[in-house]
């Protein structure tokens, strides 16, 4: 579950740029890479988590947490949510290493009884778990994609809890790969991100596809990593909440789903 810290620019809904389904356009006076000067058929795609593949949290969900935590710590959900703010930093570039550190800084931040620490643990473990649920849809495209031969990687700013609860997700099966901030100590757009994931998938920056809903710059900084970017409309609609997100004049398509199709007419240089 993601928390942007107080200070960062927050924003629910898509910037205000022109999206097309699959081709690209002319946008203004600058011109965007046409179907005709397209890259090499991509053999990878690389997505993005939170607002991808599963719906971003919506400020709603956030508040819910926040009043769950409260109740564990014995603190009010105003304390409870400060603390999750304040410490989002720590929990996503790799400071806390796993679900039982976050459990304890966030004990320790709300000055809560140590004792509580095993059973917020419990309460974050079954929040990854509930974050991760996919759509049936979304599953059956990856299932096509990667029945096509194209190797899948999920890359995403993300906390311990998410990291230890992936591979007992259902979407853990679809992918060869899936690179956390948490473990590479590094946040969108930072390169040392898209190298690790690239290296786990061991192909060539120019065979990838990064496909994201924007958030943390993140389809630039795939962009200046080698990559083709494509951009996704927010999963779970308008109102999930996303931080560092820039305008995209390029390729976007509604959801996940139009992978398959993008790529089946996909045209090489």
């Amino acid at each position: 579950m993601r928390y942007p810290p107080t200070s960062t620019a927050l924003s629910t809904s898509l910037s205000a740029v022109n999206t097309h389904p699959v081709s690209d356009v002319q946008l203004g006076a600058s011109l965007v890479r046409s179907s005709a000067v397209r890259a090499p058929k991509p053999t990878a795609v690389v997505l993005d988590l939170f607002g991808t593949l599963v719906a971003a949290p919506s400020a709603v969900e956030r508040s819910t947490a926040a009043a769950q935590f409260a109740d564990v710590l014995g603190v009010s959900s105003a304390v409870a949510e400060s603390a999750l703010s304040a410490s989002w930093r720590a929990r996503h570039d790799g400071q806390l290493r796993s679900t039982a550190e976050v459990a304890a800084h966030l004990v320790a931040r709300c000055n809560a009884p140590a004792s509580c620490a095993g059973e917020l643990e419990r309460l974050l473990a079954q929040l990854a778990r509930d974050r991760l649920q996919a759509d049936a849809t979304l599953l059956r495209a990856l299932e096509e994609l990667r029945q096509g031969g194209v190797r899948l990687a999920v890359l995403s700013d993300a906390s311990p809890d998410i990291a230890d609860a992936w591979s007992r997700s259902d979407l853990a099966p679809h992918f060869d790969a899936a690179v956390f901030s948490c473990r590479v100590d590094a946040m969108k757009p930072a390169p040392e991100l898209f190298g690790a994931v690239l290296g786990a998938l061991d192909v060539v920056p120019e065979r990838v596809l990064y496909c994201g809903d924007g958030g943390g710059d993140e389809l630039a900084g795939a962009e200046r990593a080698g990559m083709d970017a494509v951009r996704v409309e927010r999963r779970g609609g308008p109102h999930g909440l996303v931080f560092g997100e820039t305008a995209w004049p390029g390729r976007a398509i509604p959801a996940v789903e139009g992978l398959p199709s993008l790529l089946s007419t996909w045209r090489e240089r």
